[in-house]
């Protein structure tokens, strides 16, 4: 119970990677006089790096999952299960689906992203990867429907990047292990990777590339280079080129897109929807809101989606928010240019990247486990 008066209502809108460590720290060391309330449309917020060794079972749900609960009772803080779907910076205030409006001092925002199904049929017949709450609930289902088949099984990834790549190899893990376990030798199951790039791992070294074409390929992945997927149908997706796959289980794992409704806040946006933040993860345009993790575009550092960034941005961010709160400059935060990339490949087996250094082995997913 707070005794102190409240001077101050600072908003936190999402249960990101970024959001959970403000939290933390305002646990360890609460601010006098500011009220924390947490909009989150997930109370059990996923660490992302974890996803695909959940996915191939490696871990358990209590493993991955941060519990919002304890933590923001912890700081002090209120918890509203609930989606924000607009903000006001006129009358201050956030919009969510089931509640009345929040009112807020300072904002900040963690809402992650999702995936681009502007595609034609993408959104109904695709299990998309993000929200990460949604995307477990519909790999549960695929997976029992898969193990229930007595038809050979083909299972489709789009999108060429680190998140696909991993996904696939841990879904491919999970079955084979699981078809294996059941003496389901009548299960057939066959693979298929789609990507408009030319190449996997785009910014990637290409030694890490030739790599994973390669182990793709050992696993019996079926790649498809070059092929934008414009159309998505029931068991079947076509590309720009005309080719259609056969499949009938995909999973879309595309780059990273920002909700719609951010048009309507009045914030700054970049051309692809994300919020435009300063290096002190501040709005460049409303100095009362703060944005950090996927859904932040940093004008001065831009860098990749990722959870690293997300994780890294933090401690800077809870600086940031308590010294606006109590009238200090704020501080710039700077990230490292690269980050070192981790990628499993099913069975507790890594291969690691940073620049032009690589490396892989059991002991590389032992490293990304610790």
């Amino acid at each position: 119970m707070q005794s102190t008066p409240i001077v101050k209502d600072l908003v936190l809108v999402g249960g990101g990677h970024s959001h959970v460590e403000v939290i933390r720290r305002f646990a360890m060391r609460p601010l006098p006089g500011v009220r924390l309330t947490v909009v989150a449309r997930d109370v059990h917020t996923t660490y992302s790096g974890m996803l695909p060794g959940l996915v191939a079972g490696h871990y358990s749900f209590d493993d991955t999952h941060i519990d919002l609960g304890p933590l923001v009772h912890r700081a002090g803080g209120r918890l509203y299960h609930d989606n924000a779907i607009a903000i006001d910076p006129e009358a201050k205030t956030v919009s969510c689906l089931n509640r009345p409006p929040i009112s807020y001092d300072l904002l900040s925002l963690d809402i992650g992203s999702s995936q681009d199904t502007s595609v034609q049929g993408a959104a109904e017949f695709a299990i998309q990867v993000k929200p990460v709450s949604n995307f477990t609930l519909r790999w549960a289902e695929a997976e029992k429907r898969i193990l229930a088949s007595t038809t050979p099984q083909r299972v489709g990834f789009v999108g060429g990047g680190a998140g696909s790549i991993e996904l696939l190899f841990a879904i491919r893990h999970r079955l084979l292990k699981l078809t294996a376990y059941a003496n389901r030798k009548d299960i057939k199951l066959s693979f298929q990777l789609i990507t408009a790039s030319d190449r996997l791992l785009p910014g990637y070294n290409k030694r890490v590339q030739k790599k994973f074409e390669q182990l793709l390929r050992s696993a019996g992945v079926e790649l498809n280079l070059c092929e934008r997927v414009v159309k998505v149908q029931e068991g079947l997706v076509v590309s720009e080129s005309g080719k259609s796959i056969d499949l009938d289980h995909l999973f879309w794992v595309t780059e990273a897109s920002a909700p719609a409704w951010l048009n309507e806040t009045g914030l700054k946006l970049n051309a692809n929807g994300f919020i435009l933040v300063r290096d002190t993860l501040q709005s460049v345009s409303h100095p009362n809101i703060f944005a950090s993790g996927d859904i932040a575009a940093v004008v001065e550092y831009p860098r990749p989606k990722s959870g690293v960034f997300a994780v890294r941005q933090g401690p800077p961010l809870k600086e940031n928010l308590c010294r606006s709160i109590t009238g200090q400059p704020l501080r710039s935060f700077k990230p490292q240019r690269q980050s070192l990339s981790l990628i499993s490949i099913g069975d507790r087996y890594a291969i690691g990247s940073r620049g032009p250094f690589t490396l892989g082995g059991r002991w590389v997913w032992r490293w990304k486990d610790w």
